[in-house]
């Protein structure tokens, strides 16, 4: 059992919001560049005194990193000038003293940095969660799960681990380059101009890599993203695929989705290689220019050796803190297009308010009864074809309304908009008179729930399971619950009766039983309203009239909407409505609809003959 809950019937990309490229199906947005920076530049401001306690640390780090190099300069001075064998011992002591505190530093840096990083992918992940928790179910009916599962697994793992490795890699490198630049031009302004020689070359290579790079990434995220999502189909059905023998064609789908990540995967890599050979050319143009300067320098007796020794150190110190800032940006291209498609969940537009129709000097509307009526409802899921015209259905307080048809007659959706799961594109639903839409959510769940046949059993002790319609139940109100639905029996002879585990890795439920569990929801719930839409689908010829039983005592003397699987269902309602291709051909009560001679009887009679062909093409309403 569901509560219902007012959201809107689709959540359009947001503003710079960009469509993922991929396969022709629906996905959830990814956030474009000024998107992205922007929500991390929110979090960033919002910790801006760690952040900045994190880069004093950082820069003291590099500073000390930077001081071996004058020290082994002025070492090399003093071994030309013939200096006493004492004279090694301060600059030792300096050496060591600058790798205690830089090693220090950098490692403090490096844990600040992290756990920074941390807190901000955690609020993303809780947001990324929360959101998705709050779209409407006809927009992951049409992206799929697999794309949200990728996102929130392994997008946000490659986040994570350029959070704790990557980025405080990247940082320290960023500082320790730019004060050894600063330290060359400190001996002489000419060598750190050669050394800065280098710069442009860096630069060449990375505008060459960047723009090949970036769209690479995100199609090997969308790859990874559509090889989860056929995965995810084919675990969830499972049985059919077994049933049809779809195993090898099954396996040959997934195994063309892995091999079309796999392939962006090499052609990724091929790519980085030819960059880091640009990177190696970098390096040594930069090099050579230090040392020519250097021995032009030191011929013209502008620098000392031990300076020009220094400058070379110096440069030559940055060829692994260069290269990994350099070489990271593989991965921080995957964590950056990561990061945009979990921005774009987190971005999407929220579900709009409740509109209340009352000022802060009106009280809110109040419903007059438990009737629920739909007038005028016109639905369509693609914006262009309505799957339902014009309809209108009452059904009074405490009555029973069925609603029967043939598959895409529209009942299912009606009873979605009756539970406020939808909202109608045109008209209205209405509690007691009062719109749905001004109904707050919370208010909302205590009028209306709906029970669908597609019932998931959490996993955990059953009782828990039972109290997600009403967390504060005490047992005795869930074992009533239980039993009011004639569950109790089975119940209580699990192993460890209500506190046994059940759904995944726990005691597996029957289909029947997972049915039960989510009348005796409703049951605790207790709204007034109750929308069962095939509730009784997955229970099985053998026990389907024991749910049918279980449905009609969790709904006595509720106003009840039901999506008719059975035809016996209908027949014990108040009244009968007929749906075709979306609009009402008939409506009455059963023994007139029969007598009538229309569609429902045409249904009816082949209910009663039960035959394959009729039962298969008519009675088996789904």
């Amino acid at each position: 059992m569901t509560g219902s809950a007012g959201v809107g019937t689709g959540a359009g990309p947001a503003r710079d919001l960009l469509p993922e490229a991929g396969p022709p199906r629906e996905l959830l947005p990814v956030a474009g560049a000024r998107l992205t920076w922007s929500w991390l530049w929110r979090e960033l401001r919002a910790r801006w005194p760690s952040l900045t306690f994190a880069l004093l640390v950082g820069l003291l780090g590099a500073v000390a990193s930077v001081v071996p190099a004058y020290a082994l300069g002025n070492l090399v001075d003093r071994v030309r000038e013939h200096a006493p064998g004492s004279a090694i011992v301060p600059i030792t002591i300096v050496i060591t003293v600058a790798a205690v505190v830089g090693g220090l530093a950098t490692g403090l840096a490096t844990y600040l940095i992290g756990r920074l990083c941390g807190q901000i992918l955690a609020v993303l992940r809780e947001a990324t969660v929360a959101r998705a928790l709050t779209l409407p179910a006809t927009t992951l009916e049409r992206t799929g799960k697999g794309d949200l599962l990728s996102r929130v697994g392994s997008d946000a793992a490659a986040i994570g681990k350029a959070a704790s490795d990557v980025i405080p890699t990247m940082i320290s490198a960023f500082l320790l380059g730019v004060l050894s630049v600063g330290a060359m031009a400190g001996i002489d302004w000419r060598l750190g101009l050669a050394g800065a020689v280098a710069v442009p070359l860096y630069a060449v290579a990375l505008r060459w890599y960047l723009p090949r790079a970036a769209p690479q990434y995100a199609r090997e995220r969308q790859a990874v993203a559509d090889s989860s999502q056929l995965l995810v189909e084919n675990m969830q059905g499972v049985r059919t695929v077994h049933a049809y023998r779809l195993e090898q064609a099954r396996l040959h789908d997934i195994g063309i989705a892995s091999g079309r990540a796999r392939d962006i995967s090499v052609s990724v890599f091929t790519l980085f290689t030819r960059f880091v050979g640009r990177v190696n050319r970098a390096e040594f143009f930069g090099l050579a220019a230090i040392l020519v300067a250097g021995f032009l320098l030191v011929r013209g007796g502008s620098v000392t050796v031990g300076e020009s020794a220094a400058a070379a150190v110096l440069f030559h110190r940055l060829f692994n803190p260069i290269a990994m800032l350099l070489f990271t940006f593989d991965e921080v291209q995957a964590a950056g297009a990561s990061l945009a498609r979990l921005v774009g969940v987190v971005e999407l537009p929220p579900p709009p308010r409740p509109v209340t129709g009352h000022g802060p000097d009106r009280a809110p509307r109040v419903p007059a009864d438990s009737s629920l009526e739909l007038s005028g409802v016109r639905f369509s899921y693609d914006g262009q074809v309505d799957v339902v015209h014009g309809v209108s259905v009452r059904v009074a307080a405490g009555a029973r309304v069925a609603l029967v048809g043939s598959t895409g007659a529209g009942k299912s959706t009606l009873a979605a908009i009756a539970a406020g799961i939808l909202r109608a594109g045109h008209g209205e639903a209405r509690v007691g008179g009062v719109p749905l839409a001004e109904l707050a959510p919370a208010e909302l769940r205590e009028r209306v729930a709906i029970v669908t046949q597609e019932t998931h059993v959490f996993a955990g002790p059953l009782i828990e399971d039972l109290r997600l319609a009403r967390p504060g139940a005490s047992p005795d109100e869930a074992a009533a619950a239980l039993d009011t639905v004639g569950a109790l029996d089975w119940a209580r002879s699990l192993p460890d009766g209500l506190d046994t585990v059940v759904g995944e890795g726990g005691h597996e439920l029957t289909a029947a039983q997972a049915q039960q569990l989510a009348l005796a929801r409703l049951v605790l719930a207790d709204p007034a309203i109750a929308v069962l839409d095939e509730a009784t689908a997955e229970a099985g010829s053998l026990g389907a009239r024991d749910i049918e039983a279980s449905a009609a005592a969790a709904t006595r003397g509720r106003t009840t909407l039901i999506v008719a699987h059975r035809l016996t269902q209908a027949a014990s309602a108040d009244r009968v409505v007929v749906l075709e291709h979306g609009q009402v051909v008939e409506e009455g009560p059963h023994d007139e609809l029969v007598a009538a001679g229309g569609r429902y009887a045409e249904l009816w009679r082949a209910w009663e003959t039960r035959t394959p062909t009729s039962l298969s093409s008519k009675a088996r309403l789904t």
